[in-house]
């Protein structure tokens, strides 16, 4: 008899594995409070990143540890009231984040990373959503030829370890490829890899429709509702009890609470940050993402605008939004592109869902059985998407999977 699957939460994350659960012909339920793209997914710098094989590490250098204690910069922002709450994860981070750590975890990182554009091609060619994507890569733009010499060896090994491609771009590259850039930045490195999407929230509602098409259903539930029923799971939903014989938790930043309360203690926290969308003055035009490499803030050619995003907000995931990073880096960002008059009636906020690795929880849980963890993907949700909800379905459908997933596994926290 067909196994069904209930999958929460309706992000790129879970939208993804109840495809490739559907397709294996499992009978999936994808069940969020709102609609599918609407939470964490719907706000980012809309960039599938092949490059992206070294995840984002805490501050080693006690002089930028000092520079960030005076809370003013655009890249990292953080409410002292939180701070308690969190230093046993912020230690934790910044202990895996030590050298040679970090490339331990880079090294085990990069096959996810690796098979990011292929999982989003197969989706995006059966979603029929050619027409939200660009494939013209991503800017980095250096103030200082300190950083830009920096960042070119970086490239430069990252090339040679891992087989990304990138351009290094001089002063006058940029102002060819950016003639509405300010000129006063002295290089740029572009990533010739990664694509663009020019929706993100569009992008997950075309998965959604494509996800139904081959026989899937979506219903508003509450997550709060969810647990066992006999040998299987049980959870409340607009359209009354859903039950199936095995569940996926996709919550992304509310994965936290829904494990909790099933008796795991995964050391989950937050990363918040905020977007604002933006006409152009004129008849200027952003060609490229770009991020301003020393300030930390990305701009980013959408549908909706020219999207400003802001670096990491450390904060109690439910406190109330506070959108400081977004006016420094607007301020800075004036100076640098000739942005119009604010098209969102107020900033958007999300909270992106981290672990002290820097890795996704993917894999089985370690209790229950049936019950299998799609979380915890930081920076790069948007991604990794696909290529999660391959790699999940794989493992509960007895296929072996397209890589070896046993870094990514729940085990490693002991919880």
């Amino acid at each position: 008899m067909t196994k069904n699957v209930i999958v929460l939460g309706a992000g790129i994350v879970g939208v993804s594995t109840a495809i490739h659960l559907q397709r294996r012909g499992r009978q999936v339920t994808l069940i969020d409070r709102h609609q599918p793209g609407n939470g964490t997914s719907f706000g980012n710098a809309g960039l599938i990143q092949r490059e992206g094989v070294v995840p984002y590490g805490f501050p080693q250098q006690l002089g930028l540890l000092a520079r960030y204690a005076f809370n003013n910069r655009i890249d990292a922002h953080y409410h002292l009231k939180a701070l308690p709450g969190q230093l046993s994860f912020l230690a934790r981070y910044w202990w895996n984040s030590n050298a040679k750590r970090h490339a331990m975890i880079s090294k085990a990182y990069a096959p996810l990373i690796e098979h990011s554009i292929s999982e989003h091609h197969d989706l995006i060619e059966a979603s029929q959503a050619e027409h939200l994507i660009r494939k013209n890569g991503w800017m980095e733009i250096f103030r200082t030829a300190e950083k830009r010499d920096a960042e070119f060896a970086e490239a430069e090994r990252l090339q040679k370890e891992f087989g990304l491609g990138f351009e290094p771009l001089t002063a006058s590259d940029l102002a060819r490829q950016e003639p509405d850039l300010n000129l006063g930045f002295v290089g740029g490195l572009k990533w010739r890899d990664p694509w663009s999407v020019l929706d993100p929230q569009a992008l997950t509602a075309a998965y959604r429709r494509y996800f139904e098409s081959i026989g899937g259903r979506f219903v508003h539930g509450d997550a709060n509702s969810f647990g066992r029923f006999g040998a299987g799971w049980k959870i409340a939903t607009d359209d009354g009890p859903a039950e199936a014989d095995e569940a996926v938790i996709a919550l992304g930043p509310w994965a936290a609470t829904a494990t909790r309360r099933l008796g795991y203690a995964l050391p989950l926290g937050v990363k918040r940050g905020y977007h604002m969308h933006y006409s152009a003055k004129g008849n200027a035009v952003l060609n490229n993402t770009m991020m301003d490499a020393e300030k930390g803030y990305v701009m980013a050619p959408m549908n909706q605008g020219i999207r400003l995003t802001t670096g990491a907000e450390f904060a109690a995931m439910n406190a109330p939004k506070t959108p400081v990073q977004l006016d420094r880096a607007e301020a800075v960002a004036r100076t640098v592109f000739p942005l119009g008059e604010r098209l969102d009636p107020e900033p958007w906020m999300g909270a992106r869902p981290c672990t002290p690795d820097m890795m996704p929880v993917i894999g089985k849980a370690p209790r229950h059985e049936g019950l299998w963890f799609a979380f915890g993907h930081a920076h790069h949700g948007l991604t990794l998407g696909p290529v999660t909800g391959r790699l999940v379905a794989e493992q509960m459908t007895g296929e072996k999977p397209l890589i070896d997933i046993s870094a990514y596994s729940p085990q490693r926290f002991n919880p």
